[in-house]
């Protein structure tokens, strides 16, 4: 019976879980204490890595340090390459009055548990909320892209891997810039494009890199290489199978990429107000040009229905007699003209002005 009623129990905790996020504080405190578990269960790994390294042999270590030292002078042989197109990059994006991500921020994440689901593809590791990390943060290792974050703890996240079924990444191939959509098949050693027209210009041991159209994964990493393409003449798609770059099932040592903490509308914005400023600075001189052109036209009006009041005044004197009322009435269309009778007063000016220049 005791039996039974925990059999219940678990599974009403595992649709609760599944279903509803109320256990999800629950799940944060005891990612604490199970901490300490992966730190016990790594116990025996570390000492024997530490074991290891403390005899090994003289011979082994000069030849390691002979090949690092080899590998360090070629890649900073291409590292020099690199700034130079780096700094092509920002030269000509500067030209095109755009922003680029050129250098992230990265830090070392290490990987410390596996999900024992098969069709699940989820990792744990030993970064969480405490150092910073967030939701949805691109994580890779020393070959390319390997997922994003998932789930943050205080001081653990879950990681969901490029070949579970339920993820896609945007991808473009390096080679002519065709861009797709890379997904998951539930096996680490495959991706699948989606909705690849048969015509795409796609081949054999093309580089996949992450495109950045998402807005998620930074733009230029490698993804996958494609390893096989399909026609078929009665699809409208291709079938197209790729193997990820990253070493999804061996890599230990992951690296978590902060790129700009700003959003989308805020490097917008701040885009705008700078080319605002710009057509301001470089755009001024014109604007005075033409504002006091229309201004001059409004102003001469008034001075003209002036004088067309001063003649008004002189000749009731000489030649209106009939009407010495209008001599009482002046004392008023002094004060009412300039409140309410300018708006019907001006077509009887501008016959005046045309009298005149005639």
């Amino acid at each position: 019976m005791r039996l039974l009623v925990l059999v219940v129990l678990s599974v009403a905790l595992m649709v609760v879980d599944a279903r509803f996020t109320l256990l999800k504080p629950v799940r944060s405190q005891m990612s604490l204490v199970l901490m300490q578990s992966y730190w016990i269960t790594d116990l025996p790994q570390r000492l024997w890595q530490g074991v290891a390294s403390q005899f090994g042999s003289r011979t082994e270590l000069v030849a390691e340090n002979e090949k690092l030292k080899t590998e360090n002078l070629l890649l900073q042989g291409r590292m020099q390459k690199l700034a130079a197109l780096t700094e092509q990059n920002v030269r000509l994006r500067e030209l095109l009055n755009s922003s680029a991500l050129v250098n992230e921020k990265v830090e070392v994440a290490e990987l410390i548990g596996m999900d024992p689901n098969p069709f699940t593809h989820r990792i744990i590791i030993n970064k969480g909320e405490r150092d910073g990390v967030v939701l949805g943060q691109p994580v890779l290792d020393a070959r390319g892209l390997m997922g994003q974050v998932v789930e943050l703890m205080p001081y653990t996240s879950r990681v969901l891997l490029l070949t579970d079924t339920t993820h896609s990444i945007p991808v473009q191939v390096n080679r002519n810039g065709l861009r797709a959509i890379a997904s998951g098949t539930g096996n680490p050693e495959r991706l699948e494009l989606r909705h690849v027209a048969d015509t795409a210009d796609i081949k054999e041991g093309d580089l996949l890199v992450s495109s950045g159209l998402g807005q998620r994964f930074p733009a230029g990493y490698p993804v996958a290489t494609v390893k096989e393409v399909i026609h078929d003449s009665g699809q409208p798609f291709a079938i197209v199978r790729a193997v990820p770059t990253a070493a999804l099932n061996r890599s230990r040592y992951l690296l978590l990429v902060f790129s700009d903490g700003r959003t989308a509308e805020e490097r917008a914005n701040e885009a705008a107000q700078a080319q605002e400023a710009l057509d301001q600075h470089g755009g001024g001189p014109i604007i005075p040009a033409t504002v006091p052109k229309p201004i001059p036209a409004v102003v001469p009006t008034p001075a003209v229905a002036a004088p067309a009041t001063a003649p008004a005044a002189t000749t009731p004197a000489a030649t209106t007699p009939a009407k010495p009322a209008a001599t009482t009435h002046p004392a008023k269309p002094v004060t009412k003209p300039t409140a309410a009778k300018p708006a019907a007063k001006p077509p009887v000016s501008a016959p005046a002005t045309t009298g005149g220049r005639e």
